[in-house]
């Protein structure tokens, strides 16, 4: 077996403003990326103490791959979910794995809270703790400009940041990433909050040889070929993900109102298509990659009652057109620009933001919630009473925005609704109601996220294939996907990182395996994932699924739970023979 790169750990403790580098040969046959962290986690993670205590780590990993191929461009971050209470991880793209690498650490480990609020300044050269008084209970955007201004490496240098909602523990707060990215799911942000982090600027300028530069770039060539000639990414540089709005609608798959309808009669207007014409201004991409899949829209916004106006850059996907837009009935870009400014400046997950407005707005017109507890009305198809509530739940003035601060599952659990509040696992669904797969998918997935297994495709592909069949699927792609992971490839460019072409890469840098070694790998992470789950507290025996589910057409037609819960024990059985 060939030997692995021994990766370069940065440990920081924060409550004793002390750094330790550490390299760890045990972590080598991990790769990197996913691997590497979730090995880490697994030893760090204190399963008796709650998510925001200070014991808990925060774990950042990039792999050997990372920014020197094309679209490899993730870094990972897991921690323990203050969303769920168990697995958290989220990957954000940008020019974070760039920073990292050139700082020539693979995986960044912090523990510990500071006395007072502080940001992290990172290089090559070592670590400065610095003082964020000044910084705390700023938004996202005015952090980061004046990071940027305090701190050098313009290029080389990324800077994640949290705004208000991390600051005041909300569950689902994020951690925004050079702006137009995020480590979005599961509360990342309220972590950072919890630990007086407001933000980490990363800058490397470390030169990293490649020994085989001719084997190298004769495989970067054949990848760059792919992802740009072929038709393999043009759905991402060309319309985006917002491309899947008109689609899913059209099949009966995109969430609308609170999933009380899986069709929207206004999705021609909040369309990619209708975006791309109306206020697209540009596309982006991270660092590394040559597709350019960020697109960034023109919202023009009033600075206060009277004033002028001011015109603003936010980027938009199909997750913030479904949350923030079909979910929520909105019919117009507008409406739903203002959503996302608001989600961005405060550091929410826009959609868990989305799916908690759903639940909040049904349960207002069923009146479980009153006028009196909210201080608004909410509507679909309403704005403002929206902006109202997001600001409130940062604010938390009374009980009832306490617990919205804890996830659309907590609040139902408190008050009622449960039936429709539109969470798998005390996570917010992904924008899709395709069938059971992506139901199961979801609900089982280790991070619950629709990309663990791409549940919403194998309803699609494998519609007439047998339950068992659909499950098999969904647990070999969440183990192939762990491999892309741990080389943290950007999950758009799946379909380029085929098997053949990932060995190619691994060995044209010094790192030759086999097809048997990455598959025991995905395995292997895998099985260590679901045993670290266990200890947190997920169980596969308490699987529970909203009733909505049941009552709104999906893709495939309509769903029955005896049918859904064949397919879990199918699960059970295949990955959890002990259950």
């Amino acid at each position: 077996m060939a030997v692995k790169p021994v990766p370069r750990i940065l440990v920081i403790n924060l409550a004793e403003e002390r750094v330790e580098t550490i390299r760890r040969e045990d972590l080598a046959p991990f790769i990197g990326g996913i691997g590497v962290a979730t090995k880490l986690f697994s030893e760090l993670v204190d399963v008796e103490k709650d998510a925001l205590d200070p014991v808990q780590p925060i774990i950042l990993a990039n792999g050997p791959m990372s920014t020197i191929f094309p679209v490899v461009t993730k870094t990972v971050a897991v921690f323990r979910s203050p969303l769920t209470g168990e697995w958290g991880e989220s990957y954000a793209g940008m020019r974070l794995a760039l920073a990292m690498r050139m700082t020539g650490f693979q995986a960044i480990v912090i523990k510990g809270r500071a006395k007072r609020p502080m940001y992290l300044a990172i290089s090559h050269q070592g670590v400065r703790f610095k003082d964020a008084t000044a910084l705390w209970g700023l938004s996202v955007s005015e952090t980061g400009s004046i990071l940027r201004d305090l701190e050098s490496g313009r290029g080389h240098r990324s800077c994640i940041r949290i705004g208000p909602a991390g600051e005041r523990g909300v569950r689902f707060a994020n951690v925004n990433v050079d702006t137009y990215r995020h480590f979005g799911r599961l509360g990342l942000g309220a972590l950072f909050g919890s630990k007086n982090l407001k933000a980490v600027v990363i800058h490397g300028e470390r030169e990293e040889p490649i020994e085989n530069f001719a084997q190298y770039s004769r495989v970067y060539k054949e990848i760059y070929n792919k992802a740009v000639t072929t038709d393999i990414m043009d759905k991402y540089h060309g319309i985006g993900t917002a491309i899947n709005v008109n689609g899913l609608n059209n099949l009966n798959g995109l969430p609308t109102k609170n999933l009380q309808q899986s069709s929207f009669d206004q999705a021609a207007a909040i369309s990619g298509e209708a975006f791309a014409e109306q206020s697209l201004i540009r596309k982006m991409a991270c660092a590394g990659c040559p597709v350019g899949c960020i697109h960034i829209g023109l919202h023009r916004r009033e600075f206060g009652p009277g004033y002028d106006y001011e015109s603003k850059n936010l980027s938009y996907d199909h997750e913030l057109i479904f949350a923030l837009g079909s979910f929520l009935g909105m019919s117009s870009q507008e409406k739903i620009y203002e959503l996302i400014d608001a989600v961005e400046e405060l550091g929410l997950d826009a959609i868990s933001a989305g799916v908690l407005l759903g639940w909040v707005t049904e349960a207002f017109e069923k009146g479980i919630l009153t006028e009196e507890q909210l201080g608004v009305r909410p509507a679909f198809d309403h704005s403002k009473p929206y902006l109202q509530i997001l600001r409130k739940l940062v604010q938390q003035p009374n009980e009832l925005y306490r617990f919205l601060a804890l996830g659309a599952y907590a609040a139902a659990q408190r008050y009622g609704g449960q039936e429709y509040a539109m969470t798998l696992a005390k996570n917010e669904i992904a924008g899709y109601h395709t069938g059971y797969a992506n139901i199961l998918g979801q609900a089982v997935g280790a991070r619950h996220s629709h990309l663990d297994n791409a549940g919403y495709s194998v309803d699609q592909k494998l519609k007439d294939k047998s339950p068992v069949e659909k499950v098999e699927a969904l647990v070999k792609e969440e183990k192939w996907r762990n491999v892309l992971n741990c080389l943290t490839i950007c999950l758009f460019a799946r379909e380029i990182y085929q098997l053949d072409t990932v060995l190619a890469a691994l060995d044209s840098i010094g790192i030759p395996s086999t097809e048997e070694e990455l598959e025991k790998l995905g395995e292997d992470i895998f099985r260590l994932k679901q045993d670290t789950r266990r200890q947190l507290g997920y169980d596969f025996n308490q699987v529970e699924v909203p009733k909505r589910f049941f009552e709104t057409t999906s893709v495939t037609g309509n769903l029955n739970r005896e049918a859904f819960q064949e397919m879990v024990e199918h699960y059970k059985a295949h990955t959890c023979p002990q259950n």
